[in-house]
């Protein structure tokens, strides 16, 4: 502290000095000690600094007085309270003064300590700023106007950082604000606009009231322009500030607006058209009435441009089109007028109608009949900025296109015209006619806005540039010649040339190949290292364009092999060039040798070496491994002489600790083995395998499962290089098949490569060998607790069925083994395996010869343990399969016969529905079953347990894909069943006819889905509540099925969220009483319909109404508010504009839930349910501040500041930036890779 204060005094003494340099350098020095962390001033050096710093301020030197300003912005936190109210107390009168520079340079000096005063309302920042206030509301009332507009800046600044501090100013603050409209000045109207505009987000109703009433009056009262456009512009401001308070304003307003825009004055309807794009954004809701006449407006504004002949431009333009070279010179805008504005009101129109496109997705097919037409033709704008703008706003259009293409285009609603994918599609020869001229135009800005909205239009409509791509060439090659691009320019006429390769067939290409694949190699061989990758990132897709490999194509691709090798090569050998071209060059070639190898048989010696090096690189050897596996999987079956050395260097790659590299170099041997087999060492193969145990890891099921895809391969075509394998690999194997997580693709990964390892017949690893490793795990299993999950068992039975259905002379031997085990097993868990190892082996060998083997089953039907009898279920079920005629009669009389077993052979009927009904031969097999499993099913319709009308439905469901026609219509007649409990059964039935993919049931779904959700009207709980899981199912996987009746539908679904208090009984549970709520499912099922259609149908939902049903979810049951949560997070993703309204109301109960306290004597799950409510709350607060303008909300900041005072829920907080930050670097790098 000592040396600091000698350090301080010495520099305070040189600040007094005569000499300039000295007080620059000593103040320079000053400036540096407060930028230190560790400073710490004592109370005497704290009053000298700050004395000195103030006297400077009044410095001859204007330098001096520069660096003492920026000096008092880490002095604000290094000094005490105090002191910085003296240094504001100084600056705010010297703001007063005779003085312009000294006014000027503490104006300055109190932004500076404004900016650096810590965000929190209470101590240090809330005492300045509320002793700045009165200061500063006495300057803005002052005559001077330069003191007028410092004061209004800095009080401008204050209510931006510290709006909610300075409540009890508010007023004062806008008594001077107010009549600051109204001066002569516009610097100072514009500075009082912006004052006023931070004032509305934190100042209450009252305050706000009195703004707009001042707004309103003016507007109402006044006549002169210059005055209108002031009360236009602040109303605009005000309303981007507080689009929640200002909606109910808005009939108020609109007729004034339209009114204005209506006057012979240019500025003011510029100024109108901002309030108008300012209401479209701020109150989607309030604006819907107005939206026609502002459309209008936009549209009549937008050709507004009264000092210009278009049409004479365009006969102009026509004539000279063969001359546009020797023009080139000539600039555009001589035509343009320093006078003429009128452009400022053309721009205003394209920027309202791009919010309105923005907000408005229900209007989309309208837009595409009224502006879209409207835009195409503005194309012609002279002004860059504007013409910039409306491309913009068309781009707008195409956007909000996107995603109803990806989600909602069935193929079954192709007829269906009015979508706006086919409004598009109609439109597209006007919009390349626009844009054609355009791509030639000398301004940069303008082409690149013209590959922009192409770019956007081949993401939107896939393949709508077929017809069309001759007519863009000429613009493309203009931007690509020398003469006429810049870098960024040819950088983005060859990233929409990627994009247009990239969604459109190779065939629509073949025309153009002679004329685009020059200029492709000469910026390939370009100096700037971005123009070379983009260049070879297009080549690369153009070579498959070229010669498409996956179909039949006569287009002569052999004049254009060798330039595009030669100029690749060159990139592929340099060594010193940009890491991204290195790449692009590895790719590109990759590519180019499995389109074009055959042709380069003479070359590939050059260049293959050349992989071999880059492969022995860390920073380049992914990139290769990619390449290599495009060579080695082309269908050209291109020769490698470098195969055998790269075996080994892929086995080196296989334990290194980069997971994209395994799983590549696994992809890349797997290729090999299948491909080049033949030229392989097999003793090489030895490096690769003893590097494969620990990748059959469960905690990487995908590199597991590739790791047993090419030991399948190693099985097939090199056996002996698996003979050690015994003490490697299949213990661990052993461990991956007892894992819970093996399913789905690995799990049949694993049985081929078992199926393959069985015919190889290696010493210790024959069938009986096998056979006996996967009995082991279960006959290790001692009598007590079972230390295998359930899982295995399935696993391990697939096994023993996979090996067998390979030696088939084994099945039939080993099947009384197990039968015996079945009949004798000593261990429920050895009774289970026997069951499910006959099963498996019956699902693929008729076993009608084994004798008793279905009475042997059902008897394990009267097993004590469950898990047996859903064995006993599901092996009855299988050895069905492989035998239909014999089995499935039987299960369908005993279904019959024993009313107590009806539920299991119910289950088993189920598992020979579902496995026969996904191939095309079982379907054939079983459709002459069907009217009688369809007659045994309608028995149990109505059965009284839920879980056997669930199975039943199921059924139903799958039969009814098998033949639609026939049976569709005849769940449709059992709506009208009297029993709920058969209406329930067929609406879940319906549920299991809708799936993600395209069926023939769609159209006959379509036409009678109605019929089938009109239960949501129905009188019974449980009819109501599978009737939302059907359209939650629908909504899901086909909204195209639904989109057109959520007209009907939402009113209703809506009504399912409300609390029923009829629904809510006591129950008494000896002493205490308990409350049951019986509607608490249905609600749970009908906000999960919510969360679903606000991804499928958002265009077709009002959101405000939507968003109050949100806010009562928010203070519902747990499960309830779980999934408000999510949604809130998603709606701040997709529909920011219309939460930001509802904030105040959305943030309350986020507020109590994170504060709720649970009781003292309440149990540990009540503590861990409250933990997870408050972390998925602060998900969706996390969510609402990524919101623009979100954190000028009060309710919002002061929740915010609430959390961060808290230590609990802080920690939490940070906890969920930090995740939800690393989430999107992981998203980047995904990207990337």
């Amino acid at each position: 502290m000592a040396s600091v204060s000698y350090q301080i005094a010495n520099l305070l003494e040189k600040m007094q000095s005569n000499d300039k340099d000295f007080r620059f350098m000593a103040t320079n020095d000053l400036m540096s000690e407060l930028q230190k962390d560790s400073i710490k001033l004592d109370d005497d050096s704290e009053r000298k600094v700050v004395r000195m710093l103030l006297k400077l301020l009044e410095d001859k030197n204007g330098e001096v007085q520069n660096l003492a300003v920026k000096c008092l912005g880490p002095l604000v936190n290094k000094v005490k309270e105090v002191q910085v109210e003296a240094i504001v107390e100084v600056l705010c009168s010297n703001m007063i003064s005779e003085k312009e520079q000294l006014r000027d340079i503490s104006s300055i000096g109190l932004k500076t300590v404004i900016a650096e005063l810590p965000q929190s309302t209470a101590g240090l920042s809330g005492n300045i700023c509320k002793r700045i206030t009165g200061r500063l509301t006495t300057a803005i009332e002052r005559e001077d106007v330069s003191v007028q507009l410092e004061a209004l800046e800095i009080i401008s600044d204050l209510l931006f950082r510290f709006g909610n501090v300075l409540s009890l100013f508010h007023l004062l603050i806008l008594g001077a604000l107010l009549p600051q409209l109204g001066s002569q000045r516009q610097a100072v109207r514009k500075r009082t606009i912006t004052a006023c505009s931070n004032l509305v987000p934190s100042c209450n109703e009252n305050i706000y009231d009195k703004i707009i009433e001042y707004l309103y009056t003016g507007l109402c009262t006044n006549n002169q322009s210059a005055q209108m456009r002031t009360y236009v512009q602040c109303l605009a401001a005000v309303c981007r500030q507080s689009g929640h308070k200002f909606g109910e304003y808005i009939e108020k307003f609109v007729p004034l607006i339209l009114h204005c825009s209506s006057m012979d004055d240019e500025e003011l309807r510029e100024f109108s058209l901002q309030a108008f794009e300012s209401f479209v954004t701020r109150c989607p809701k309030e604006v819907t009435p107005h939206i026609p006449s502002i459309v209008s407006l936009c549209l009549k504004c937008i050709t507004y441009d009264p000092n210009y002949n278009y049409e004479e431009d365009e006969n102009c333009s026509d004539e000279m089109d063969g001359c546009e070279d020797e023009d080139d010179g000539e600039d555009n805008d001589e035509y343009s007028d320093d006078d003429d504005m009128s452009w400022k009101v053309r721009r205003s129109a394209a920027k309202c109608l791009e919010s309105i496109i923005f907000t408005r997705h229900e209007l989309l097919g309208e837009f595409y009949n009224s502006l879209s037409p409207a835009l195409i033709s503005r194309f012609k704008e002279r002004e860059e900025n504007v013409k910039s703008d409306i491309f913009h706003a068309y781009i707008a259009l195409l956007k909000q296109t996107k995603p109803i293409i990806n989600l909602n285009v069935d193929p079954n609603l192709m007829e269906q015209e009015e979508l706006p994918v086919f409004l598009l599609q109609k439109q597209v020869p006007a919009l390349i006619k626009g844009i054609q001229s355009q791509m030639r135009e000398k301004s940069m800005k303008t082409r690149q806005d013209c590959f922009y909205l192409l770019r956007e239009l081949c993401i939107a409509l896939p393949g709508a540039l077929n017809g069309h791509i001759g007519d863009l060439i000429p613009g493309i090659l203009y931007s690509l010649s020398e003469k006429n691009a810049s870098s960024n320019m040819k950088i983005e006429a060859l990233s929409f040339i990627h994009c247009l390769v990239t969604t459109h067939q190779p065939n629509a290409f073949h025309l153009y190949i002679h004329v685009l694949v020059p200029p492709i190699i000469t910026a390939v061989g370009d100096h700037f290292y971005k123009i070379t990758a983009e260049a070879l990132n297009v080549l690369q897709e153009m070579v498959k364009v070229i010669r498409p490999l996956n179909v039949h194509c006569d287009f002569d691709y052999r004049p254009y092999v060798s330039s595009i090798y030669d100029c690749t090569l060159i990139r592929l050998k340099a060594a010193d060039i940009d890491q991204e071209v290195k790449e692009k060059a590895i790719s590109t070639m990759g590519q180019i040798i499995c389109n074009f190898g055959d042709e380069l048989v003479g070359e590939l010696q050059i260049c293959l070496p050349i992989f071999l090096d880059r492969l022995k690189n860390e920073i380049t050897r992914l990139t290769t491994v990619k390449a290599l596996i495009k060579i080695a999987g082309s269908p050209l079956e291109i020769e490698l002489p470098i195969l055998n050395e790269i075996i080994p260097i892929l086995g080196l790659f296989l334990r290194k600790n980069q997971r994209a590299l395994k799983l590549s170099s696994l992809q890349l041997l797997n290729v090999l083995f299948n491909n080049y087999h033949q030229h392989i060492y097999a003793d090489l193969l030895q490096s690769v395998v003893v590097e494969l145990p620990p990748l059959l890891d469960e905690a990487d099921l995908h590199i597991a499962q590739w790791t047993l895809i090419i030991m399948r391969s190693i099985a097939e075509y090199h056996p002996v290089a698996l003979k050690d394998i015994n003490n490697l690999i299949i213990p661990q194997i052993l461990v991956l098949v007892k894992s819970p997580l093996l399913q789905g693709s690995a799990l049949q990964a694993l049985l081929d490569f078992f199926k393959a390892l069985v015919k190889c017949n290696l010493p210790k690893l024959t069938f009986n060998n096998l056979l006996q490793i996967f009995l082991h795990p279960i006959a290790s299993i001692g009598v007590g607790p079972c230390n295998i999950h359930k899982q295995a068992f399935y696993s391990l039975a697939k096994c023993v069925a996979a090996i067998t259905v390979m030696c088939q002379s084994h099945a039939l031997p080993i099947i009384p083994q197990f039968i015996n085990e079945i009949q004798n097993a000593k261990t429920d868990t050895q009774h289970i395996f026997a069951l499910l190892v006959v099963g498996e082996i019956g699902r693929e060998i008729d076993l009608t010869s084994v004798p008793n083997l279905k009475h042997v089953i059902l008897q394990s039907f009267s097993a004590v343990s469950e898990e047996v009898k859903s064995a006993a279920s599901y092996a009855l079920g299988s050895i069905s399969i492989g035998n239909l005629k014999l089995y499935l009669p039987f299960i369908l009389k005993e279904t019959d016969e024993q009313p107590k077993r009806q539920y299991l052979l119910l289950h088993s009927l189920k598992e020979v529905i579902t496995c026969l009904s996904q191939t095309r031969d079982g379907v054939e097999q079983l459709l002459p079953f069907v009217p009688a499993i369809w007659t045994q099913l309608y028995r149990h319709c109505e059965c009284t347990e839920e879980g056997t009308r669930n199975v039943v439905a199921e059924c139903l469901g799958k039969l009814t894909l098998i033949d639609p026609s026939q049976l569709l219509p005849e769940l449709q007649k059992s709506l009208k069943s009297n029993s709920p409990l058969m209406r329930t059964t067929v609406v879940t039935a319906v549920k299991f006819t809708i799936s993600d993919q395209p069926s023939p049931i769609d159209p006959l779904l379509r036409q009678c889905i109605a019929q089938f959700l009109n239960t949501l009207n129905d009188s019974d709980l449980n009819v109501r509540r599978v009737a939302l899981v059907a359209f939650n199912s629908a909504a899901h996987n086909k909204p195209s099925l639904i989109r057109d009746l959520l007209d009907q539908i939402l009113p209703q679904l809506y009504s399912e969220t409300k609390v029923k208090k009829e629904l809510i009984r006591e129950v008494e549970m000896g002493p205490f009483k308990h409350t049951v709520d019986d509607g608490l499912d249905l609600r749970k099922a009908a906000f999960e319909c919510m969360y679903t259609i606000l991804e499928s149908c958002l265009e077709r939902i009002d959101i405000f109404d939507f968003i109050d049903h949100v806010e009562s979810g928010l203070k519902d049951h747990y499960d309830i508010k779980m999934l408000t949560y999510l949604m809130v997070a998603r709606l701040s993703q997709i529909c920011p504009g219309a939460v930001l309204q509802r904030l105040d109301r959305l943030v309350e109960p986020l507020r109590v839930t994170c504060t709720m306290k649970v009781k003292a004597n309440s149990v540990k799950q009540e503590y861990e349910k409250q933990d997870e409510l408050k972390r998925s709350a602060l998900r969706a607060v996390h969510a609402l501040l990524s919101i623009p303008d979100a954190d000028k909300n009060p309710q919002l900041s002061e929740f915010v500041a609430q959390i961060k005072n808290s230590p609990e829920l802080d920690a939490i907080f940070e906890t969920i930036k930090k995740d939800s930050s690393s989430n999107h670097s992981e998203c980047c790098l995904m990207d990337q890779s």
